[in-house]
């Protein structure tokens, strides 16, 4: 070749190096058309991916599984179902409103930054940051829970720099190693396993799939019982050794950790093709769907289940919040991810849906009593001598309920459950603006109407709520004790004053908003973020805190559980976006905030 062929050949590469950087670097953010950089485009290659698992040091893929599976239940077939569409037809806006929109978005995403360079500076690879101190700590398995769990939040975010890093530090994760002797089979799959099947569904980075399928084998483990029932921990060592005792199913395993494995491993399934991942949660639907109506409140599954013996009936505690919530959320979101082939999901929500209306759900004694009106509440219920009683008790994990009311009212065309919908978010955003801080607690009683429909304000009736918790005898000390709490009129007890950066009330409100387009929820998520930073913001991120009675609140807590990036902003950041970003027509989330795609090409009607 001659020295000019070179030099042409050389400029040319030159050249062509020039306008790739020049188009990396100029073309708008896209999350969902952005070229690969070309230090991962080795993950793309299957080969080279799993030469690379191979260098972990144990393949999962390779793990016993003594209680094995004689034929699998398969995986639903056909042609999705069209769907009816969940997302209100969003029109132009007027360029004022998209100027508020996008200040708003990049406030999220400047706090989303913020807590993200402290953890890449203070904790990189480890499961969270301690936002006060800024050190690091290890609460999930120690394979960095926060890394994983911000995979998709930072595609979405149009961070694409810091995902293809932390790919590469995901990549490097040993699943054969934990300091753990023990891990939560369901906090580990919501966020380790959703974490990386939505980044590899977003960003189609082949390690994150190879990641998924390892972890899932790990997780696969957990069913290995005689009648291939989950387990609620799974002893890591053990699930090793050919000749460790068997395993056997609890007899007292929380509803949440029996039933809401379901997204991902039939997700797994999905992409994989690997039908036993979709069998394992398939036979515990089958149970459900055969047992549901067998509980002392047919309808409504209890807050503990014997696996063992596949029994629902001994149960007397109901709830839709802690140990049960994501079971039910899990419902309507099974419906859509499987196309509505599988009918059993639709039984259960539908059956399910109709009791927590009747049993649960309440509007709160207001001495606006219009307020009121708009308003409802998810409480517990207890069931003695066949006495069906109700607790008055909302926790913020609840407030998820409004989103799932709304989705499910979209997905099955039942108006009346889009009403509830809307109602539950209006109680969640008013428990927020009703506090001191602007932020809802944990947990609070409120004194409950004995009628949806008519409920004058009764003060005598407030009082004596009140008094059931706070053991006053005197008029005085009544007053007393609701000034030094400072509770507002209509809430009888704070049980749990604490926020911990949770995200179920605005999933709610950007779910409701997206479903609607009602403008107002836009200002309702704006005042619950800027409260939340006001109250929540370190040197380092943002902490929980103690008591969002106090105005202004005391320091916050060195604890930021994974799902503040994972959740939290994500849904604040989601619904200040263009509303075709991740639209709930191509998309179902999982209970950690993780998107998954639908199956089809997303065509809608209506």
């Amino acid at each position: 070749m001659t020295p000019r062929r070179k030099r042409n050949l050389t400029y040319a590469f030159i050249a062509a190096a020039i306008f790739g950087l020049y188009y990396l670097w100029s073309s708008p953010i896209d999350p969902y058309n952005v070229p690969f950089h070309r230090h991962v485009l080795w993950m793309n290659d299957r080969a080279n991916a799993n030469s690379y698992t191979s260098k972990a040091s144990y393949d999962w893929r390779k793990a016993p599984f003594q209680h094995k599976v004689k034929q699998y239940m398969p995986m639903p077939k056909g042609l999705p179902k069209s769907f009816p569409a969940v997302q209100h037809k969003f029109t132009s806006e007027p360029s004022s409103l998209t100027n508020k929109r996008e200040m708003r978005r990049m406030a999220v995403r400047d706090e989303f930054v913020r807590s993200w360079k402290s953890y890449k500076q203070y904790a990189w690879g480890k499961d969270e940051l301690s936002p006060v101190d800024g050190r690091a700590a290890d609460s999930f398995g120690g394979w960095g829970a926060t890394l994983v769990d911000s995979l998709d939040s930072l595609w979405i975010l149009g961070l694409k720099d810091d995902f293809y890093k932390a790919v590469e530090e995901v990549a490097a994760i040993d699943f054969g190693k934990t300091d753990s002797t023990t891990i939560s089979v369901f906090e580990t799959t919501i966020r380790y396993l959703g974490g990386f099947l939505s980044a590899y569904d977003l960003s189609n980075e082949k390690v994150l799939l190879e990641k998924a399928i390892q972890l899932g084998e790990m997780l696969y483990r957990a069913f290995d019982t005689p009648n291939n029932m989950p387990l609620d921990r799974l002893l890591v060592e053990p699930a090793k050794d050919p000749n460790a005792a068997p395993n056997a199913a609890s007899v007292n395993i929380c509803f949440a950790a029996f039933a809401s494995l379901t997204m991902e491993f039939t997700k797994l399934a999905q992409i994989t093709q690997e039908p036993k991942y979709y069998d394992a949660v398939a036979r515990v639907t089958a149970i459900l769907d055969r047992t549901q109506n067998t509980t002392r409140i047919p309808g409504l599954f209890p807050i503990s289940i014997d696996a063992v013996n596949e029994d629902v009936s001994f149960g007397s505690q109901f709830t839709v919040g802690a140990l049960a919530d994501s079971s039910y959320e899990y419902f309507p979101k099974m419906h859509a991810l499987l196309g509505g082939l599988e009918p059993a999901y639709e039984n259960l929500w539908k059956s399910s849906a109709s009791m927590i209306d009747k049993h649960m759900l309440f509007r709160p004694l207001l001495p606006d009593s219009k307020r009121g009106s708009e308003l409802l509440f998810c409480g517990d219920v207890s069931v003695n001598d066949e006495k069906i009683s109700l607790q008055p008790e909302m926790q913020h994990l609840t407030c998820f309920i409004g989103g799932m009311y709304g989705l499910a009212g979209r997905l099955f065309s039942n108006e009346h459950h889009l009403d509830l919908g809307a109602k539950l978010t209006e109680g969640c955003i008013y428990a927020y603006k009703s506090m001191p801080s602007g932020i809802m607690p944990e947990i609070f009683n409120i004194a409950a109407c004995d009628d949806r429909h008519t409920c004058p304000w009764n003060e005598t009736a407030w009082e004596e709520g009140v008094r059931r918790y706070s053991y006053t005898r005197t008029e005085a000390d009544l007053k007393k004790f609701v000034a030094d709490e400072k509770l507002p009129q209509g809430f009888t007890y704070i049980r749990d004053k604490r926020y911990l950066l949770r995200p179920e009330a605005i999933e709610s409100v950007f779910i409701m908003y997206r479903i609607t387009g009602y403008e107002e929820y836009l200002d309702h998520a704006w005042d619950m973020f800027t409260s939340i930073v006001e109250t929540t913001r370190t040197s380092f991120g943002n902490g929980q805190v103690f008591n969002v009675m106090k105005n202004p609140p005391a320091m916050p807590e060195n604890k930021m559980e994974s799902f503040w990036l994972a959740e939290t902003l994500k849904y604040f950041y989601l619904i200040f976006s263009p509303p075709d970003m991740i639209s709930l027509d191509e998309w179902v989330f999982n209970t950690e905030a993780h998107p998954f795609r639908r199956p089809g090409l997303y065509k809608t009607k209506g």
